[in-house]
Order: structure tokens, then C-alpha cells, then sequence
């Protein structure tokens, strides 16, 4: 069996169980006397040396089994979790993860040997040393027809190959044998350790197979499962009712249900142009097929947040060490779901909020002290779900933002007027999200080089969100990043305007109004309109996007965004109604207005640009 088709499913996995050995490290580094944390830790580790032993990877499955031997040491009471000592594991970890990259790239993965040297100096003994008590089962599935057995022969046993060997010669017995793993020709190898897994095809039952098998002699235990579960981790594919499917086939796929609901929506226009019943009829049912298809998609597509989220633990708590500071980091909402496509375009803008709030935000210890603040900062990154989006918050409690030093910053840089007293909220953000500009005195390896809060910015405009800041100075600054839960596709408001029709996502429109022309007044020399006893700024699309308008209408159409707590009104010549819109990517050319976010085809086969919401209000 060539398992090399099988290194992006090892890869995932993997990944996956580093993620779970780090956040694990993090819990005993709170609590080392603690002892829970330490078996999940060891599992993980030995669920990869497994998987990398079976795909061919000498240098990762070596690696993993020098750590295996301190984590087993460290389990069974012989070592202390010293601060040093988990130090070591969270830096073994670290190669092993690159090591997996290398080996799957068809790179030497060969960690370095002084690591290997420490981490067997810690466990007190040399790489050869194995894990004392009974051998634990193969967590390797194996690959083919009928039931996973899984059979692990005593710590004790002689001739260990050939006894592995009569393990199979029974299993024929009873039918037909597959996907054996380790291959046979590993049984002689001086690392078998004696454990092993193959499909069996039989009739028999589970009693019956751990019978027959047994009489091979020296065999400690015999596992028979019916399908894969999620516990039992996996390099090949799954038998059970989840599989993991490459994204590029989700991404084809929603391509191709964008097409069919354009094709939907020419269809239905179609069809209303003609009095014809078998037409309307057919339009229906494409419209709910294509409608439930769509559904389909998009929830396979969707994906928990926790996927991206739990890699900062581990980010925080290094950051933290170099600053010299303490953070307790919290991680809320982690079972809220986005597109797939969306989650890992926020892993990087995630990645500069949370490092602004760690070099700005929080204080060090002595200085929190003196302000009557714990010593410890609070950190908090949160998924909440509003309505048809998701609010993604980074929340601390540290300095906030300084007015006084961004004002005296903008005034250096030309960007307000000499005379500029306070910065208002709108323009605070609109400093703070430009590019390059920054207050730090000194450029850190952390942040101060004015990149940060302007690439968040345009990262959330990009996916048809916003940003938003709110902060109090002494008191904390919470960064709230709203997005579409799918960007594929989804429900606008149609509006004309100089005779284009323009679309506006229904995610940030809270109500439409026509208000009477009469009551449009000026205030602060920005048109408004007072709406059920609030100011509401209007935008007049005609006059931003340089376009002719006819005269002005008796009354007149306002589309009411929301956007966090920002609302304001644009004013359009019509508005046409609501559609489903496939997005479709938009570059737009130099100089034009921040204001589209993407581009879609209407019913009637025409182009219409899509209106950014974050950028009108």
C-alpha cells in the first residue's frame, strides 16, 4: 500500500493533535502539580510517532518517541513538571510540528540533535528507553474492507515479528485480511513493539475473532470495532459517517451552485415574462432544488471557530514571556461556526489585534499594581453571533487607547488641522486605521511599526465585514470585527441609482424609509434626518459616486444601515427589492472609492457592484 497518498490526511490530523498536546502543556504550566493533563499529552504525542511510524517518517516518529519517553517519565512520578522541563516539552513540540512540515514536503525531518540529547538527559535515560507497563493499543487504523481489529501482543514477548505474523495467519482463518499496518515486512524492524492493526472481512462475531486470535499466544488485548469513531485517530480514510473532504472540492462545488443560482434568478425573470404555466411550474422547482442544494453547501462549508481559535493560547503565553507580562487569556464562543473560507482569512488580522493588545494594551505587572489593577491583564477573544453575522471581539483591560498622544501624533503627521482640540470617536477610529500610523516610540518585535490595525481593516472590508473600536483610556479597548457567516452567497437589497442598480447586503440594512425631501435638514453641515427621535447622517450615493440623478422626489428612499453602533442613511434614486447574489471577487482600480466590496450578476444577466456597508457608514 503506497501510504504517500495519504500526507495531507497526516498532516491534518496531526496538526490536530498538536494543537491539543499545546493546549494541554498550557494547562499543567497553570497547575504542575496537576496529573490529568499529562495522559492526554502523552496520547497525543503517541498517536503521531503512530501515524508518522506507519507513513514512513523515521525522523518525526523518532522525535515524538524521545518525547514519549519523558512524558512517560513524567506520568509516572519519576520527574517533576518543572518549569524547565515544560519548557523543553513546549520546544520539542515546536520541532516536532516543523518536522511534520518537512517530512510531508519530502524533507529530512530529522530533529536536532541537541534537542534529542535534552530531552533524553530529562527522562533520565537514552532513546532507546520505552515506556514502561502494558502496551497500549495501535491507534494506526488501517486501510480497506470490513472491521479495524487491533491487537497489541505483551510488553514481555519474545520474537515479537513472528508472533505478530501468527496473529495474521488466525485471522485468515476466519476471512479475508487488509490494509495491515505496520506493513509485515516492519515486524522484523528492531522498533516493533509488538502492536498492530488490519481490516478483517468475517462473518464472526466479536467474541469469536478475540478467541482465535488469542491462541496465537503473548497477545495482551484484542480491540474489534464495528466503524471509525472520532476517538479512534486515523491516517487513512474514514469508514463512519464523517470524512474529511479537501476544501478546493467545497470551493468548486459553491462555484458551481453560484452559477446555478444565477442561472435560477434568469430563469424566474424569465418566466415572468411569460403567461406560461408549465414554465412557471419548472422556475419553482429549480428555484427549491437549487435553494436546498445550496443549503447543503454552505452548512458543509461551515466551520467552528475554535479551528483558528485554539492556536492562540500557545501564541499568548509565548508573547507574554518575552514582555514580561501576565495575561489570563479567555477564549469564548469557540463553538460558533463561519464559511471555511472566511475563518482562514481572520487567522492573520486575529494574529495583529491580539499581539496590538499585548504590547499596547496590557501593562506589566508593576505598573497594573499601580494603578489598583490586578496584576495579571485580562485578554478575551470572543465569537458571538448577531443576527445573519458573527461579531469576533479581541477584549482587554489594559492603558486603552491615548487620545492625547494619537491627536499630537496626527498633528505631526499633517492629518488634522493645528487647532484640532479632541478627537471625536468616527475620527479616532479613522486615525487608528490608517496606514502606517502608529504611537509607539519604539518599533518591538511585537508591533510599533504601523502595520496592525489598518490590515485588519481592510481584511474585514475585503470579506464584506467591519471593524470597530471602542476604548476607554485606563480602562481597556475591545476590537469588534463583524462578519458575513458566508460569502458566497447571499440576500441583497437591490437600489437604483443614476440608473445603475447597485447591491446592498441585507446583513447591515435595519429598516428602508422614504421620508418626506422636506424633512432632510443640515447638521454640522452634513445632511440628516430625525428618525423616531434620533439623528440619522444620510450619504447620497448620486453625489459619491459622481453619477446624474433627476430631480428630487417627493419623497425619498433611505436605506438604514447598522453597523455596530454606527448608523446612517443612504439616500438612492429606487429601490428595486431583495435577490440572492453569488459574490464574486472585485479589484478595484486605483482611485476608486472605498465603497464596493464585490461584484454579482442580476437575474437579467447584468453586472451590478456591491455596496460595502463599512464604508458608507
Amino acid at each position: 500500500m503506497d501510504v504517500r497518498q495519504y500526507a495531507d490526511l497526516f498532516l491534518s490530523e496531526s496538526r490536530d493533535h498538536l494543537t491539543a498536546y499545546n493546549q494541554l502543556l498550557l494547562e499543567w504550566e497553570k497547575a504542575p502539580a496537576a496529573r490529568e493533563p499529562v495522559g492526554g499529552i502523552f496520547r497525543a504525542i503517541h498517536t503521531v510517532k503512530g501515524m508518522a511510524a506507519t507513513m514512513g517518517y523515521a525522523g518525526v516518529a523518532e522525535l515524538a518517541h524521545r518525547i514519549e519517553n519523558l512524558l512517560d517519565a513524567l506520568r509516572n512520578g519519576e520527574k517533576d513538571a518543572t518549569p524547565a522541563l515544560l519548557d523543553l516539552l513546549f520546544k520539542a513540540g515546536d520541532a516536532l510540528e516543523k518536522g511534520i512540515a518537512a517530512a510531508v514536503d519530502g524533507k529530512s525531518a530529522d530533529a536536532p540533535v541537541s534537542l534529542l540529547e535534552a530531552l533524553d538527559k530529562a527522562a533520565g535515560g537514552t532513546g532507546a528507553r520505552r515506556p514502561s507497563g502494558p502496551a497500549p493499543m495501535p491507534v494506526v487504523a488501517a486501510a480497506g474492507p470490513g472491521r479495524l481489529v487491533r491487537v497489541a501482543l505483551r510488553a514481555d514477548s519474545s520474537l515479537k515479528g513472528a508472533r505478530a505474523l501468527l496473529v495474521l495467519r488466525k485471522a485468515e482463518t476466519l476471512g479475508a485480511v487488509a490494509g495491515v499496518s505496520p506493513p509485515v515486512e516492519a515486524f522484523e524492524a528492531e522498533g516493533f513493539d509488538g502492536r498492530l492493526a488490519f481490516r478483517l472481512e468475517a462473518d464472526a462475531d466479536v467474541t469469536r475473532i478475540e478467541q482465535v486470535l488469542r491462541t496465537a499466544g503473548d497477545v495482551e488485548r484484542v480491540e474489534v470495532q464495528e466503524e471509525e469513531t472520532p476517538e479512534a485517530p486515523h491516517v487513512e480514510a474514514a469508514r463512519g459517517r464523517h470524512i474529511r473532504v479537501d476544501l478546493r472540492r467545497l470551493d468548486a462545488l459553491m462555484n458551481q451552485i453560484g452559477e446555478l443560482a444565477i442561472a435560477k434568478g434568469r430563469l424566474g425573470t424569465l418566466a415572468a415574462r411569460r403567461d406560461d404555466p408549465d414554465l412557471d411550474e419548472v422556475a419553482l422547482l429549480m428555484g427549491r432544488l437549487a435553494g436546498a442544494l445550496q443549503n447543503e453547501i454552505v452548512a458543509a462549508r461551515m466551520t467552528p471557530v475554535w479551528q483558528v481559535f485554539d492556536r492562540f493560547p500557545r501564541m499568548v503565553r509565548d508573547l507574554a514571556r518575552q514582555m514580561d507580562k501576565q495575561v489570563d487569556f479567555r477564549v469564548e464562543g469557540k463553538d460558533i461556526e463561519l464559511d471555511r473560507a472566511i475563518l482562514d482569512e481572520i487567522a492573520e488580522p486575529l494574529v495583529h489585534l491580539i499581539r496590538n493588545a499585548l504590547d499596547h494594551g496590557i501593562e506589566p505587572p508593576t505598573e497594573r499594581m499601580g494603578k489598583g489593577k490586578p496584576a495579571s491583564g485580562r485578554l478575551v477573544l470572543a465569537a458571538v453571533k448577531e443576527r445573519s453575522s458573527v461579531a469576533i471581539k479581541v477584549t482587554d483591560d489594559g492603558r486603552g487607547v491615548n487620545r492625547v498622544r494619537v491627536l499630537a501624533k496626527a498633528k505631526e503627521l499633517g492629518l488634522v488641522d493645528a487647532g484640532t482640540e479632541t478627537l471625536a470617536d468616527e475620527e479616532l477610529h479613522r486615525l487608528l486605521m490608517r496606514s502606517g500610523f502608529s504611537t509607539a516610540k519604539a518599533v518591538s518585535d511585537v508591533s510599533g511599526r504601523g502595520v496592525g490595525i489598518d490590515v485588519v481593516a481592510t481584511a474585514a472590508r475585503a470579506l464584506g465585514g467591519s471593524l470597530e473600536i471602542r476604548s476607554e483610556e485606563g480602562k481597556g479597548t475591545t476590537f469588534t470585527l463583524r462578519l458575513p457567516v458566508t460569502l458566497a452567497i447571499m440576500r441583497a437589497l437591490l437600489a437604483q441609482v443614476g440608473g445603475e442598480t447597485y447591491a446592498m447586503p441585507l446583513t447591515h440594512v435595519a429598516e428602508t424609509v422614504d421620508p418626506p425631501a422636506g424633512e432632510i435638514q443640515r447638521v454640522q453641515g452634513r445632511e440628516a434626518i430625525l428618525l423616531r427621535g434620533r439623528l440619522l447622517p444620510l450619504v447620497r450615493l448620486t453625489e459619491l459616486l459622481g453619477t446624474r440623478s433627476g430631480p428630487l422626489p417627493p419623497r425619498v428612499p433611505v436605506i438604514v444601515l447598522e453597523v455596530g453602533e454606527r448608523r446612517s442613511g443612504v439616500v438612492v434614486d429606487a429601490l428595486v427589492g431583495q435577490q440572492e447574489i453569488v459574490v464574486k471577487s472585485f479589484d478595484a482600480p486605483k482611485g476608486t472609492l472605498p465603497v464596493f466590496s464585490g461584484a454579482t450578476i442580476l437575474g437579467d444577466g447584468r453586472p451590478a457592484l456591491i455596496l460595502d456597508a463599512g464604508g458608507l457608514t
